[in-house]
């Protein structure tokens, strides 16, 4: 195990978090090498068929978490011309490539061209011809692929949930066939491919599996339309383990295998797939410092330095993620809420949570947090945004240093 306690002391691969705290400074994201490496590779090798796997970058978008992966043979999924230019920075083939969203801008598409990615993701006929206009500016043809909306419940919570009727991607299925014949009338589209995402943190392998089976269908109606689909792409969204009472998510070889069961009948398209969560979720820790204990009547605080400006996810979705002591002290137990110094209500990590009580000045490690954790972090209230630790073996080295003040103001002019 890449996160695992030695004589009651937390360590990341073969490296005391403690070490790495009290150096660094908190709050801090660490995130383990070996981790990443290995869910890249079990995920790569789930599969038979041939394929791309194109890190989806909102995960994390940090250049060596994503030059880890580019390293590997890794694609990437991108929804901006901020994670196009990361991308390209940290290595990634621009073949590899998929550009998902459903606001691209005239400059996002013009870059997404300029670079000869593998297709463009449309999630509208209005971004259909959006997309025809640059590309006859530029005198290019443009690659693309519809996201179809399956209308598939992926039973997850509805803030992730992207793959029904009522949520705001992608094409209706009813209108998909007659949306691809609008774009094989345009001189500079170039229909590449078919791509659909139901959700993140999937739970259950029926809904990609029933979502597939209808995208398979849609590919039979548009053979007979006589238009070639050269690449499928399923998206992502293969859930992990944040609570070990919760149930869990499928193996990657079971998702794979009912993917790879839909669409058996076509051997020779290029399967694209876009995981991020599954690579990065259990890579990572946010390490934070205790700074005050509080009682109010009968509830029980631990106040400690990060807040939900690091990580928004426990406040934006309730989501659970694990939390303990750096050291483990066989000390007296306390249920409270844990909570950061971000001035909302919401900012709470856990609510009556049972943990070691820690002193004030010692560290607690949030498992889970090598998804959606330092990407989706703010400078709300003014604060600065946490450093990021990369460890591989037995050493490790700051990937993105801790912000200070006049990072804060970068840009502001008085």
């Amino acid at each position: 195990m890449e996160f695992e306690y030695k004589n009651n002391e937390l360590y990341v691969e073969d490296v005391r978090v403690n070490d790495i705290a009290e150096s660094v400074g908190t709050p801090v994201y660490i995130y383990s090498k070996k981790h990443f490496m290995e869910q890249f590779n079990k995920f790569d090798k789930a599969f038979s068929r041939k394929h791309c796997i194109s890190f989806a970058i909102k995960a994390n978008s940090n250049l060596n978490v994503i030059k880890t992966f580019a390293e590997l043979g890794s694609g990437a999924d991108i929804v901006s011309k901020g994670e196009l230019f990361r991308a390209l920075k940290a290595g990634i083939e621009p073949s590899k490539m998929v550009f998902s969203g459903v606001a691209k801008t005239k400059d996002e598409i013009k870059y997404a061209l300029e670079n000869d990615i593998m297709m463009i993701n449309l999630e509208s006929v209005d971004e259909l011809y959006a997309v025809n206009d640059t590309a006859k500016e530029m005198n290019k043809k443009a690659r693309i692929a519809f996201r179809i909306n399956p209308d598939v419940d992926p039973k997850t919570h509805p803030y992730i949930s992207t793959g029904l009727k009522k949520n705001k991607f992608g094409i209706p299925y009813d209108e998909a066939v007659e949306s691809y014949i609008k774009a094989r009338n345009l001189d500079n589209i170039e229909i590449y491919g078919v791509q659909f995402h139901i959700g993140s943190q999937l739970l259950d392998s029926t809904p990609i599996y029933d979502a597939s089976v209808k995208i398979a269908q849609l590919i039979r109606e548009l053979k007979k339309e006589n238009i070639e689909i050269k690449a499928i792409d399923v998206g992502g969204g293969l859930g992990v383990v944040y609570n070990k009472e919760t149930d869990a998510p499928p193996s990657v070889e079971i998702y794979a295998n009912q993917i790879e069961k839909a669409f058996k009948e076509f051997p020779d398209a290029l399967l694209v797939c876009e995981p991020g969560r599954f690579l990065v979720g259990n890579g990572g820790i946010l390490v934070t410092q205790v700074v005050y204990h509080k009682t109010n009547i009968n509830k029980n605080f631990i106040i400690v330095d990060a807040g939900m400006n690091d990580l928004i996810r426990p406040s934006l979705y309730g989501a659970y993620q694990e939390i303990q002591p750096i050291k483990y002290k066989k000390g007296n137990k306390i249920v409270c809420d844990i909570v950061g110094p971000i001035c909302e209500t919401s900012d709470s990590f856990a609510r009556d949570y049972e943990i070691e009580n820690p002193k004030n000045g010692e560290y607690l490690a949030v498992f889970s947090s090598g998804a959606y954790g330092f990407t989706m972090s703010s400078n709300y209230n003014s604060k600065t945004r946490p450093a990021e630790v990369m460890v591989e073996k037995d050493r490790y080295k700051i990937i993105r240093q801790r912000e200070n003040l006049e990072d804060l103001i970068k840009g502001e002019i008085l």
